[in-house]
Formats: structure tokens, C-alpha cells, sequence
């Protein structure tokens, strides 16, 4: 058995582990790359793989830099199955034609304006394929192993990243290796904590947050302290948020806050329709989180929902001070830039990042100190505060997957540390060293390796 790095090694996008048994080929992930324009070109490479060559593909959750490359897979030639949760599922079904869409827009705005390098630009692929896509999804139930083409079993533990994530376990050839996905935090305000590991030969672990510890901030007073004095000054609040897990975050910290009386009543406004409908699953899953329908319901009307395009513009014409919460988190797409460009150069104004950036997005020349950035192919001056609340992240810091490692029943397992930048996998590397004495690798890009 092999596994190859095909994404995520390096970097925290664009997810693909390919691994090859006696007869078969397995994709765990399909990430589209987000980020860095040189990543972003990789989307429109073909991938180190015949993709009419995968016989199944296992998704550990629903973010689109795991699933996002599914229709342009299908586009070269797989016509598999796609294994994955129930809760992924679900989410899949909002964020894959949601995400063709915006491709669609994007070529369709670039040609309008004539900002692209192409001529016509083109989506990577459209809503249409994104849904067709969908047909070839089987869900899974959490801790039922299943078999694969006489070849593989896979099974499925919550991971607590957002609804649906799953940490995998995949058993081929007498060797079991688990890919952890992105592991959710111990003290989130919504999901549930990671649920411990079995023991397993191979470890594939992300590193997101590897090399550092979230401040320890209590984020009710921080939102508190913000929406309060931006209301002072008449300001406009503007959240690019990741339209799964986060805004839900945002939503229920806003309603805990109005219910304590720690903010004044505040137009909140979710402009996302991919936002909206990840909200009302939220609301149907009760059984992965820890919120209950009565809270579900009264978070859900903390903001007024803005589903139609004509709805969105009507927010800039709204006056007075207000929330809007919109995709996408890193502010590399979607409605959040006509907010973004009709905000940003008021000193009034604030945007609140919540989430981690990635190298070559939007969200991460605002938290590095960019003073303009491009909107629509224009340099737009920033002039509105820019404030950063790590404390609502939701992958695990380098303190937290410590002590989800050392409450799993793990033993000695070979690990590979993915899904982070360089710095931070490799200090997350010395870290599981030190701590557990394991043999610990960071793959590169690319790179195969027997197992």
C-alpha cells in the first residue's frame, strides 16, 4: 500500500491523499487550492493521477477545500463513489453547486470588466456540474465500518470541526492508517470535542494551528467591546465569515449578547444564501452539537436573510449603524467584496477577521496590515480597523491536539503531519516528537511513500 501527498502538504488547501492498494485507487479529500495565486493555477492543472483511474473517493468534511475539487474530478473522468458522513452530505448539497456558482459569476464579472488574463475567462467548472456531481455521494454512519470493493474498510468518528466532520480510519493489507481532517477544538461554542482515536499504524494529522496556542480571550467580551463602540461611532460592522461552522459562531454569540443585555439591539444582517441554508442544518442535526432547537431558532432570528442579490445591494443603502456577516471567510470571493469594497476605506467602519487566513487571500493581507487591497481589480485604500478574534477558530491549537493525541488509544503510530504551512507543520512535527517519541514526518508535495 502507498499513500501520495497530492495537496495540503505545504499548505492548508486543496486536500487530496491518494492512496493505492494491490487493486485499487482511493482519493481521501479532493480540495480545490485557495490562497496563493500559484496554488490556485493548480485547480486547472491535471492532478498526478488519471482520474478516470480513482475507484472511490472518502470525504472527512464538507469545506471546500476538501470536497471543492469533486466536479472538476468528475469533469476528467471519475465516475466512483464518494463516501462521507451524513452531516457531510448535507452540507455538500449547499456548498458544491454554491461554489460553481460563484465560479460562474467570477468568469462572468472578470469578462464584463476584462480584469482576467483570458479571454473568455472561464468557471474551473458550474453549478450545474456541482450538482451532478452530488448523485455519486453515499452517506455513512458514524462508527459502522464499512467495506469497500472487497479491498479497503473505512470507518467514521466525529472530528467536532464543524457538522458532519470525521476523522477516518482506513484498514487495507493488515495496516490501518487514520486521517484526522481537521480536528475541532475541546471548548467550542457550538460543536461537540473531538472524539478520541483508535489505535492505527499510520497517522495523517493536520497542523493548522501546530506551531502556536489560541489567546485566551474571552470572545463574548471581545464582540461586546467592538459592536459597542462601533455603534458609538455610527459604524458599519462587516464579517467575511465561512458560511459553515463560523457563522454559526457569530449568530450565537450575537444572540447571547443581545439576551444579557451586553449590546443595544444592532441590525445584523446574513448575507450568504450557502450561510442561510448551513444555518437550518444546524438546526436539524441537533444530535452533533450542543445547542437545542429552542436556541437553534432564536439564533437563526438574530439576522435578517438576505437570499437574492437585490436583497444584498439593498444593505449598502441601509443606513445606520449594522452587522453583516457574509462569504467568504478569507474574503477571496462571494457577496463579502461589494461589502468589503463599499466599506473599507471608512475609518468608522470595522471588519472583524474570524478565522484562519490563508498565505495569498484577502483576509490575510488585512491581518498582516495591507493598507489597500484589490477589489474587482481595483486597489481600494483600508481605512476601517481591522480586528481579529482567534478565539472563535475552530481547528485545534498545538496544545489541543496534544491532548487529543494523549486521550487516543494510539500506541506508536508512524505520523504524517499535513494541512498546515511549512512553519507550522514543522514545529508541529518537533512537538509530537518530543511529547511522544513517534517517528514524525512532514511530506512533501507530491512525495509517495510505501506503507
Amino acid at each position: 500500500m502507498k499513500i501520495k501527498f497530492l495537496g495540503a502538504a505545504g499548505t492548508v488547501t486543496g486536500s487530496k491523499y491518494l492512496i493505492t492498494t494491490k487493486s485499487h485507487k482511493y482519493l481521501v479529500d479532493c480540495g480545490l487550492f485557495q490562497g496563493l495565486k500559484p496554488l490556485r493555477q493548480r485547480n486547472w492543472e491535471h492532478p498526478d493521477f488519471a482520474a478516470n483511474e480513482i475507484d472511490a473517493v472518502f470525504i472527512t468534511h464538507a469545506h471546500i477545500d476538501h470536497t471543492g475539487y469533486i466536479p472538476r474530478l468528475m469533469k476528467n473522468g471519475f465516475y466512483g463513489p464518494i463516501y462521507c458522513s451524513q452531516g457531510t452530505y448535507e452540507l455538500a448539497k449547499i456548498l458544491l453547486p454554491d461554489s460553481g456558482h460563484l465560479q460562474e459569476e467570477e468568469a462572468r464579472y472578470a469578462n464584463k470588466k476584462g480584469y482576467s488574463s483570458h479571454k473568455p475567462a472561464l468557471p474551473l467548472y458550474t453549478r450545474e456540474e456541482a450538482e451532478k456531481s452530488l448523485s455519486h455521494f453515499q452517506p455513512l454512519e458514524f462508527h459502522q465500518p464499512q467495506k469497500i470493493l472487497d479491498d479497503v474498510t473505512i470507518t467514521l468518528s466525529r472530528a467536532g470541526h464543524i457538522l458532519g466532520a470525521s476523522c477516518l480510519l482506513l484498514e487495507a493489507q493488515n495496516k490501518k492508517i487514520i486521517f484526522s481532517g481537521d480536528v475541532g477544538r475541546f471548548n467550542d461554542l457550538i460543536m461537540r470535542p473531538p472524539e478520541p482515536l483508535p489505535n492505527a499504524d499510520y497517522l495523517v494529522i493536520e497542523s493548522t494551528y501546530g506551531d502556536r496556542e489560541h489567546i485566551d480571550e474571552d470572545v463574548y467580551q471581545r464582540m461586546a467591546d467592538i459592536i459597542n463602540q462601533t455603534q458609538k461611532n455610527g459604524g458599519v460592522i462587516v464579517i467575511p465569515s465561512f458560511a459553515v461552522g463560523r457563522t454559526q459562531h457569530i449568530l450565537y454569540l450575537i444572540h447571547q449578547l443581545k439576551a444579557a443585555g451586553r449590546i443595544k439591539p444592532i441590525k445584523t444582517y446574513l448575507d450568504s444564501p450557502m450561510a442561510i441554508d448551513a444555518t437550518d442544518l444546524y438546526c436539524t442535526f441537533h444530535d452533533q452539537h450542543r445547542l437545542n432547537e429552542q436556541t437553534c431558532d432564536l439564533m437563526c432570528k438574530e439576522a435578517i436573510l438576505t437570499k437574492t442579490t437585490e436583497q444584498s445591494r439593498a444593505i449598502n443603502e441601509t443606513p445606520g449603524a449594522k452587522i453583516i456577516i457574509s462569504a467568504s471567510g478569507m474574503a477571496s470571493g462571494g457577496r463579502v467584496l461589494h461589502h468589503l469594497a463599499h466599506y473599507i476605506s471608512d475609518p468608522k467602519n470595522v471588519v472583524i477577521l474570524v478565522g484562519f487566513q490563508a498565505a495569498g487571500t484577502r483576509g490575510r493581507e488585512l491581518l498582516e496590515g495591507a493598507t489597500q487591497i484589490k477589489l474587482f481589480g481595483e486597489f481600494v485604500p483600508v481605512e476601517a480597523k481591522i480586528e481579529n478574534i482567534a478565539g472563535l477558530s475552530a481547528h485545534a491549537d498545538k496544545k489541543e491536539l496534544v491532548r487529543w493525541l494523549n486521550e487516543s488509544a494510539l500506541l506508536n503510530p508512524r505520523v504524517f503531519v499535513t494541512h498546515g504551512e511549512q512553519a507550522s507543520a514543522t514545529a508541529f512535527s518537533q512537538t509530537l516528537k518530543d511529547t511522544f517519541h513517534w517517528r514524525v514526518e512532514v511530506p512533501k508535495d507530491g512525495e509517495e511513500i510505501d506503507l
